[in-house]
């Protein structure tokens, strides 16, 4: 049987990494609260030093090494958020490192992670196709490798962020936290456990990488067919062995979400909290307002694991997050080509207080008929019933369109 990681190593980790990151806030939503009907309090590790949870483990592993072991440098495999982690905690004590990444891991995290000073290799889909790059690494140059989630060196870094929820509120009832490979549940759910077993600790995976999850119902860790999801932080294809373990004695329930789910609790999350999270640091809030499991009269805390989005990808989240919730509308019409029926469209359209974002007006298209034009438009809106008015408006003034 694996061994269990303790409520002592978690605090013996606590005091050796306290000088090298920063305690995150422990933040009551009073707009997620009254959305999710519960006392919801946000654990802010999207603000923690590289972004995310990480460097606790990193960090805890890496003071660990012995002298030798320093000389040869520390080697990983991550999705992004791990690298970035190891890489700070060897800039820190000033040792080599090599961080194997996917090579579809977000540029913005390859370039953080190089940032610190490590050596990165892209290599595989997902992060289990970087994990093997990173074995073949280290039996040719006998770095230490230092394990995404399943060591218990970097499952005691994680834990303390248990420590400090217990510490900040001790009437804590229920805890929701993100799972890709289990570390920070592991140390989360230890921690916890350990100095209040009421609390309910609860693991939230995306339902594309339900990883865990898998491996309980079956019994023990085994690989997906695949891993996928838009929460690259917690596309993990095999549990750990040791988080298994863990997970399986302290944790009491999983749940998973969906990708439009994911999506909503970014977009939320910015809207209503002014937060950024990664896709992998939003899986709780997702679960919480999705109505995933019964939080009510609860002080219930959502751990935010990450904030590294790449702008590029948020930038189609909150283009999606509009669309559907009717603050944009994407239309065409097809108009007589004449002189001045573009401008009474126009017109139309302002008189109902609706704003042009852009605007496309084709002739010489094939597929348009001639003497005709198409127009395409992309509105800002104030909501779904704005835009039936607006359709309801042009429609009534000879100008039918079709809402893309």
């Amino acid at each position: 049987m694996p061994t269990l990681l303790t409520l002592e190593q978690i605090q013996e980790a606590q005091q050796a990494i306290q000088p090298y990151i920063h305690r995150t806030l422990l933040d009551h939503s009073s707009n997620l609260s009254a959305l999710a009907g519960t006392e919801i309090y946000l654990k802010l590790e999207n603000l923690q030093k590289t972004g995310s949870f990480k460097v606790r483990g990193a960090m805890n592993k890496a003071l660990k090494l012995s002298e030798e072991e320093k000389k040869k440098g520390i080697l990983a495999a991550s999705a992004g958020n791990h690298a970035q982690g190891v890489a700070m905690a060897a800039a820190r004590i000033g040792i080599p490192a090599t961080i194997v990444m996917p090579e579809n891991a977000p540029l913005a995290k390859v370039s953080a992670t190089e940032g610190y000073g490590a050596q990165v290799i892209l290599s595989g889909a997902v992060f289990d196709d970087a994990y093997q790059k990173a074995v073949e690494i280290q039996k040719e140059t006998g770095a230490t490798f230092i394990h995404a989630f399943d060591d218990l060196e970097v499952m005691a870094g994680q834990g303390t962020i248990g420590l400090e929820v217990f510490e900040e509120l001790p009437e804590v009832d229920t805890v929701l936290v993100p799972i890709g490979g289990g570390g920070l549940i592991a140390g989360i759910a230890v921690a916890l456990k350990s100095l209040k077993p009421s609390v309910r600790v609860i693991g939230v995976q995306a339902a594309g990488a339900a990883s865990m999850a898998h491996a309980l119902s079956i019994g023990r860790p085994e690989p997906l067919g695949q891993a996928s999801t838009l929460a690259d932080g917690i596309a993990v294809k095999r549990a750990g062995d040791l988080t298994f373990a863990a997970v399986r004695h302290y944790v009491d329930e999983m749940v998973t979400v969906e990708e439009e789910e994911i999506s909503q609790a970014i977009l939320l999350l910015m809207e209503r909290t002014k937060t950024l999270a990664e896709g992998a640091g939003a899986v709780a809030v997702a679960a919480a307002l999705q109505g995933k499991l019964d939080l009510k009269e609860q002080k219930t805390v959502l751990i935010l694991s990450g904030g590294n989005i790449d702008v590029n990808f948020l930038a189609q989240i909150i283009e999606r997050g509009l669309r559907r919730s009717g603050r944009t509308m994407a239309c065409q019409l097809l108009l007589p080509d004449q002189p001045g029926n573009l401008e009474k469209v126009i017109e139309l359209i302002a008189q109902e207080r609706a704003n042009i974002i852009n605007v496309e007006h084709s002739r010489y298209d094939l597929a348009v008929p001639l003497r005709s034009a198409r127009v395409h438009m992309l509105l800002e809106t104030q909501s779904f019933e704005h835009q039936k008015r607006i359709i309801q408006r042009l429609e009534g003034a000879g100008y039918p369109l079709t809402v893309n």
